[in-house]
């Protein structure tokens, strides 16, 4: 990296920037396309315990199950359903998400749509509709009942995202040290909130949520690049990224001195059965 004059010095790592317009919820919900590769190469993967428990809270197994996995964007959940022996077909509206989706996995198909409308009959029959770490670009007040409309009776919505285990400390530093420097940074979205999201929504629905805690190990600039994929720093630009970036390479270098990175994640699912159909 070339040297920094005195004057070009980056601010300190909690010093906030200089404010720059606030990026509107559809902005950063179309902000993926443009790091659609840094996204497929950087971002985690969900460990084998998650599947394990979509099937036991769905109380069916994924081997052979008809599943749609909406919002698949790169494809990162579709490939590890697909490795379940789930029959999945994925739903992404981003035309550079979906690229990569098709480049990973040739054989699945893919429809070009959003999760608030869905593009298949009342009778399509869906063990499982699954949103991984998507859910919160849609209107659940419209997202919900697509997916009960779809599900055959007795199937399953799920929900699962990987959020920064705030219970490790450094984790828990590293997203109070973004927002001080992005007033706006906008965390870990709705997943928290989804079961009484979908309660509220008076359709007689009875989510359930689990938590996972898991780790991975990756190199820094591995990390940074996952960092750097998320909605609100694609949104922002490379330019108004780059010394938030460039601050927490310096403050992970100290916690981490050989440059690898242990990602610490709490992995939020829930999961929400359609009623069986009456008698």
């Amino acid at each position: 990296m070339p040297h920094r004059t005195a004057q070009e010095q980056l601010p300190p790592a909690s010093q906030p920037l200089p404010p720059s317009p606030v990026p509107d919820h559809a902005t950063l919900a179309r902000s993926f396309d443009a790091v659609a590769a840094q996204y497929a190469a950087a971002r985690p993967g969900y460990p084998p315990a998650l599947f394990d428990a979509i099937e036991e809270l769905a109380g069916q197994p994924l081997a052979g199950a008809r599943v749609l996995d909406v919002g698949a964007g790169t494809g990162i959940a579709t490939g590890l359903l697909t490795g379940r022996g789930a029959q999945v077909t994925a739903v992404e509206p981003g035309p550079g998400m979906a690229a990569e989706l098709r480049a990973a996995h040739p054989g699945t198909p893919l429809v070009r749509a959003l999760g608030d409308a869905l593009p298949f009959s009342d009778d399509a029959g869906f063990d499982l509709v699954g949103y991984a770490q998507a859910w919160h670009w849609t209107d659940p007040a419209r997202s919900v009942p697509e997916a009960m409309r779809v599900l055959r009776p007795g199937g399953a919505l799920a929900l699962w995202w990987n959020i920064p285990d705030q219970d490790v400390d450094w984790a828990a530093e590293q997203e109070a040290r973004i927002a001080r420097r992005l007033p706006e940074y906008h965390g870990h979205g709705v997943s928290p909130e989804a079961p009484d999201l979908i309660r509220g929504l008076g359709l007689d629905l009875d989510p359930a949520l689990r938590v996972l805690h898991w780790t991975r190990r990756v190199p820094l600039d591995t990390h940074l690049a996952m960092l750097g994929s998320r909605s609100y720093f694609s949104a922002i630009g490379p330019a108004a990224a780059a010394p938030v970036l460039e601050a927490e390479r310096t403050a992970l270098l100290e916690i981490f001195p050989g440059g690898i990175v242990e990602e610490a994640y709490a992995l939020d699912l829930t999961v929400t059965l359609r009623p069986p159909a009456s008698s």
